[in-house]
């Protein structure tokens, strides 16, 4: 079986590293690919929004099979242009992605089939004055989000009202989100504990991958800046059998019976992001594709057969399909470039790749080879290192002895993964 999976970074290879240890031993092609991917299969020099070339890569190359990893093919239409020529594809259409490349969208959706989450107001660009007069009123903390896609970074948890403002003015009037800033959504501060429950679905039935933490911000303790994910465990204590349950009837089944109303069956990965507070769990957004770096930590857990996973979402035949995951647990810390999620440098020589795969599975994300042979930093999130245990706490310990091995310069990340979850387990001993 040919098949090809679209993106770069560290979720495209754990996808790619799944189906590659698949019994069908599939033939792989990976566009555009990295570092790490170039040992699993071709890795092919198409950019992820070039839908005509993939298009065209997929006619020539008789793909069996695409599985599409990022948001931006997706929102810009990739899948469907795939299915309309009759070929198979995992991930949902454009309309069906809107659930993540427009929050306001997103936020109109969940209102119209009771989906529980934060309540917001939307404001564009020449309602500026509206926005801030709802900010003043409202008071902090409160949430400011860009509408569109920002690469994970747009949504500003302001804890005072001149944060606020200033996270208003980035979006509105200095448009620093460029299209993703054209509209803003402010919503309610949710307190709780974040994790991520993913769903994966063929058009009408669904099957739960599961649950995962991540971390967003740059810093131990939660702090500086939003990033994409400086790591991410899995399973997440605090989703229990029971939470899960209510996720599963209360948000997903929702999603997925609104989208088939709407005349648009949703086919591919659900990421529910989710606050888990008092009030139950509620959403604080959704995409249309796994998590990263939360992939890099569930795919590993996953004991069927990826490729016919796969293959059955593609086909609408979930029902065919039992998803087993491993005992025990995975954990991944990401090692970024220094300065992430700022401006950094790259193209530094990274070591001890090979010493850190005895204690872990290193999957690559901003990298790409050298001249040499050597492999080149060439990105702000460079590597996602995930250790596996029969338990988090010896995850989290495969995972840091591996970090120990790996060196680039201005290499940082956090020492603190998966304390949250560490700190629930122990209570409930």
């Amino acid at each position: 079986m040919n098949i090809l999976v679209i993106g770069s970074g560290g979720r495209e290879h754990a996808i790619a590293h799944a189906l590659s240890v698949s019994r069908t031993a599939p033939r792989l092609f990976i566009a555009p690919g990295n570092a790490g991917t170039r040992s699993l299969g071709t890795n092919v020099d198409l950019h992820v929004s070039d839908l005509e070339g993939i298009t065209s890569f997929v006619r020539r190359e008789r793909i069996d099979l695409t599985v599409i990893g990022p948001e931006e093919p997706l929102v810009l239409g990739l899948a469907d242009r795939l299915a309309g020529e009759g070929f198979r594809v995992v991930g949902p259409s454009a309309a069906a992605a809107r659930l993540e490349g427009s929050k306001a969208f997103a936020k109109g959706f969940m209102e119209r089939y009771g989906i529980p989450t934060a309540p917001h107001r939307t404001f564009t660009a020449d309602r500026y004055e509206e926005a801030v007069a709802y900010l003043e009123g409202h008071g902090a903390p409160i949430v400011v989000k860009a509408d569109g896609l920002a690469a994970g970074k747009g949504a500003m948890v302001c804890r005072t009202l001149p944060e606020a403002r200033e996270a208003l003015d980035e979006v509105l009037k200095h448009q620093s989100f460029g299209q993703a800033g054209r509209t803003v959504v402010i919503e309610s501060f949710m307190e709780g504990e974040e994790a991520t429950v993913f769903a994966l679905a063929d058009g009408r039935r669904y099957v739960l991958l599961p649950a995962a933490q991540d971390h967003k911000r740059a810093g131990d303790g939660d702090a500086g800046p939003n990033t994409g994910g400086m790591g991410a465990y899995a399973p997440a204590p605090v989703v229990t059998g029971a939470l899960l349950n209510r996720v599963a009837r209360t948000i997903i089944e929702p999603v997925l019976a609104g989208m088939a109303h709407e005349g648009t069956p949703y086919r591919g990965f659900l990421y529910c992001g989710l606050m888990i507070g008092a009030e139950g769990p509620r959403v604080v957004e959704f995409n249309c594709r796994l998590g990263d770096p939360e992939a890099q930590a569930v795919l590993p857990l996953i004991e069927t057969d990826f490729v016919d996973l796969m293959a059955a979402a593609a086909d609408g035949r979930l029902d065919d399909v039992q998803v087993r995951a491993r005992e025990g647990s995975a954990a991944c810390v990401v090692l970024a470039s220094g300065g992430y999620p700022g401006p950094y440098e790259k193209g530094f020589p990274i070591r001890g790749l090979e010493e850190a795969a005895g204690e872990a599975v290193v999957y690559h994300a901003g990298t790409r080879p050298g001249e040499g042979g050597e492999v080149l930093t060439a990105g702000g999130r460079v590597l996602g290192v995930t250790g596996l245990g029969e338990d988090l706490r010896s995850a989290l310990d495969r995972a840091y002895r591996a970090v120990e091995a790996i060196s680039f310069e201005g290499m940082q990340y956090r020492r603190d993964i998966g304390s949250k979850g560490l700190a629930r387990l122990s209570a409930t001993d």
